[in-house]
């Protein structure tokens, strides 16, 4: 079924209940920016919010649309529920109150069903993003200790460990690079071509990815190493943010006094 097929069915369902006060698209539909691979997320509100009625009108909805495959009914977030039918068209709600929509605007989000006409209530779009210091700090000393614990992968010869360390680092380095091109619109996780440019997709195709044997998780290690810290380093400064100076000093010295690695930049 086509999205737009899946959108009108669901609101056809639920508009009959008059316990539905409003159904808005989310995510990349409710922003514009979906494409034939999106997931179709639903901001549901309803009078008692995520109550298990709503829950069951809901799994009757998205029943509509094809046979449900995976039911995931409020398990991590206790307003949330996630489907796919078996077709794999991908449909997430999040059940509120009318009283709770304050975290929303009108930029991120498109009316399907408005029958108190919520959305005028809302604010046009939300505040420019600032970045998440707190975050990043963590993210710079756990880049640091990741690398840290090379010394322990070679000493037990546990190499295949190495090579989730070695992915570890990866993704603190992706997470990075958006970071540096702080890129509107991030969306889900999927989305990574549309948040780093042409030259970082470049330098990341090129670092290695490593087989479990001694020479490639070193080599791999000090790849990312050269590639994330003068970056980290810079983002901190830009920012304001102490640099974990003595950590990563600690961190070279065991790398040499066990591995004879040295700093790489």
């Amino acid at each position: 079924m086509h999205h737009a097929d899946t959108i009108s069915t669901i609101a056809d369902h639920l508009d009959k209940d008059a316990r539905v006060r409003a159904l808005f698209l989310s995510g990349s539909h409710g922003n514009g920016m979906a494409d034939a691979f999106s997931d179709i997320d639903f901001v549901l509100v309803t009078g008692d919010g995520a109550t298990d009625e709503i829950a069951e009108l809901w799994r009757a909805a998205v029943a509509r649309t094809g046979d449900i495959v995976l039911w995931w009914d409020r398990l991590t977030v206790p307003v949330l529920i996630n489907a796919i039918t078996a077709d794999w068209t991908r449909t997430d709600v999040i059940i509120l109150k009318p009283d709770q929509l304050s975290g929303h605007t009108k930029a991120g989000l498109k009316p399907v069903i408005d029958h108190d006409t919520i959305y005028n209530t809302l604010k046009d779009a939300p505040p420019a993003p600032a970045p998440n210091t707190r975050k990043l700090a963590w993210q710079f000393e756990e880049f640091i200790r990741i690398l840290g614990l090379l010394h322990l992968v070679d000493g037990r010869g546990e190499y295949l460990n190495g090579v989730l360390g070695v992915y570890h680092l990866r993704n603190l380095l992706v997470d990075l690079m958006i970071e540096e091109t702080a890129a509107p619109g991030r969306g889900g996780a999927l989305h990574l071509n549309r948040l780093i440019t042409d030259e970082q997709k470049a330098a990341l195709s090129a670092l290695p990815t490593p087989e479990p044997t001694r020479d490639a998780i070193i080599a791999a290690h000090m790849a990312y190493a050269r590639s994330y810290l003068p970056g980290a380093r810079a983002l901190a400064e830009r920012l304001g943010l102490n640099w974990p100076e003595a950590f990563e000093a600690a961190t070279w010295a065991k790398l040499q006094d066990s591995m004879k690695l040295r700093r790489p930049y």
